[in-house]
């Protein structure tokens, strides 16, 4: 038997994630008390619930270095949050920060999460794929991913890490 069978069967079903969203403006409208939608963390959630696993936490900020910062380390610090999904920030203007806010804290790249769903995305949506960013690794023992913003990502991240997601926390933990 191959190892990463042995690991699947020995990791627990029960996850935990947290699911924090990046748009400025989005998060502007909330701090002003009007109505705003959060298409794609909506997807992220149902998406985890429909696979069985707990969402301990759904947060909208901005894009702000010190607040991406603030709530990945209170994240970081619950003992109930197994996986950390940030979802917006990743593109290359200036106010796309999720990255760069959060890499100093990784201690492991998952190199291949960005690899994959770069690919996955350039299929869907051809060579601007190129000019938004994912990435993934492990910091304190908890999974961290970084994902662009839009539903197509939501709906690709799930496909890429739902039904391993088990798996990958359990290595994270060992």
């Amino acid at each position: 038997m191959m190892s990463h069978e042995v690991h699947r069967r020995s990791a627990s079903k029960r996850v935990s994630v947290a699911i924090v969203t990046v748009s400025t403006s989005r998060y502007e409208q909330k701090v002003r008390g009007k109505g705003y939608t959060d298409e794609s963390g909506d997807i992220l959630t149902e998406g985890m619930l429909a696979k069985g696993y707990e969402v301990a936490s759904r947060e909208l900020i901005g894009d702000d270095v010190g607040q991406i910062r603030s709530t990945l380390i209170a994240l970081l610090n619950r003992d109930d949050v197994d996986a950390i999904i940030f979802c917006g920030g990743t593109g290359i203007t200036g106010s796309d920060v999720t990255v760069e806010a959060v890499e100093p804290y990784l201690e492991k790249r998952l190199d291949g999460f960005a690899e994959i769903f770069q690919l996955l995305s350039y299929q869907r949506v051809g060579p601007a794929a190129m000019i938004s960013r994912a990435v993934a690794g492990v910091a304190r023992k908890k999974l961290v991913f970084c994902i662009p913003g839009s539903t197509d990502a939501a709906r690709t991240a799930l496909e890429l890490i739902a039904d391993e997601l088990p798996h990958i926390v359990y290595m994270a933990k060992s």
